[in-house]
């Protein structure tokens, strides 16, 4: 692909990536299905983990074609692994563009036969980011009087489709589930957010900060997940605080910046925005350069600006079908809990946040 189209698909295949660069039309989706088993030297039993979700569980890359083949749910495919010993099919259903509805009712709802399975022990799901996105690139296309109204609409459409998807999960799962996760949005393009609006606000008549208006949009919709989840019998995996946030102390408050910026089980969604938008809001940082220490850094985000960076190479997903394959783990054991790499790429550190509920036996 020359840049011009490759930026071009980029924008029309956008991800479940809140206020991300770009402008996916409502038509442009498109399903990028993958299954991959884990094959661990000298095991018998095969389990499952179902995604359900858009392109970041997909592993977009840019590509009609293929995708990132270890995306998140695959990194944490071979957590399981390890952990238990055995083989784990890690089964992606998923649609880049798809905004939180189109997720819901054509992925979890219409393909529930995948969680269905006997050997299903673990169903995750990410979804909202196109809500989110569609709302973001309407309002920066605005002139005059601001509205505001795009932002709360994505906001309340990802609260009510997130609850349908927790609560039809929980009715149709298979009963051998041992763990149901969310992960929550990150917020890329944040760095080049950092600018006013072209309308302007009805009280003031000034024109307003993107960020801003975009951050608090994001963690009203990060905290309505976690909460969610926590009422519904789901884990969150708050990949807002893994990617936002340094791995270290940057404000002297005591707190690694990635755990400060965390979901508090049974916080308020005031509390929360607050934290995020306005306390710790100098902690957030540009995924694109995400400090490990003080003086190290990798970049979570492809060239995109958008989806998350991978390393293992790519499979068949998208226009021509997807891939079924099997291969060795790049890890079958793990230091701590955690790859060597678990911090150097975006899909690797959300596998790994994913991971930390893993149970101990399936």
């Amino acid at each position: 692909m020359n840049m011009q189209t490759r930026g071009t698909a980029m924008r029309c295949l956008s991800a479940a990536v809140l206020l991300a660069i770009g402008g996916p039309a409502l038509a442009n989706t498109l399903n990028q299905n993958v299954s991959w088993t884990i094959d661990r030297s000298g095991t018998t039993a095969k389990y499952r983990i179902v995604a359900y979700g858009d392109s970041i569980y997909a592993g977009y890359n840019g590509s009609v074609s293929n995708a990132a083949k270890y995306a998140a749910p695959t990194v944490d495919a071979e957590y399981l692994a390890a952990r238990w010993n055995a083989d784990i099919e890690s089964v992606r259903r998923t649609k880049s563009g798809a905004i939180a509805s189109d997720v819901y009712n054509n992925k979890i709802v219409a393909e529930r036969s995948y969680m269905q399975s006997t050997n299903t022990r673990v169903v995750t799901f990410e979804m909202c980011g196109n809500d989110g996105l569609q709302a973001r690139t309407s309002f920066k296309g605005q002139t005059g009087t601001c509205n505001y109204a795009v932002l709360d609409t994505a906001v309340a459409n990802c609260r009510l489709y997130v609850g349908r998807a927790m609560d039809f999960i929980n009715a149709n799962a298979s009963p051998n589930t041992r763990l149901k996760v969310i992960s929550n949005l990150y917020y890329p393009g944040y760095a080049a957010d950092n600018v006013q609006s072209s309308c302007r606000d009805a009280t003031t008549g000034a024109t307003v900060s993107m960020q801003d208006r975009f951050l608090p949009a994001i963690a009203k919709m990060n905290w309505s997940m976690c909460d969610q989840a926590r009422q519904k019998g789901f884990q969150c995996a708050d990949s807002f605080a893994q990617y936002m946030g340094a791995d270290y102390d940057s404000n002297g408050d005591g707190q690694v910046d990635s755990d400060a910026l965390r979901y508090v089980p049974g916080e308020s969604e005031a509390s929360y925005v607050n934290r995020i938008a306005v306390t710790l809001r100098g902690t957030v940082r540009d995924a694109n350069t995400h400090f490990v220490a003080s003086s190290s850094s990798f970049d979570y985000i492809q060239s995109d600006n958008v989806h998350p960076t991978y390393t293992g190479g790519t499979v068949s997903a998208g226009l021509w079908g997807g891939t079924t394959g099997t291969g060795a783990a790049r890890y079958t054991s793990f230091t701590n809990g955690r790859s060597p790499i678990w911090n150097q790429l975006g899909h690797e550190r959300m596998g790994w946040a994913i991971s930390v509920y893993n149970p101990a036996a399936p």
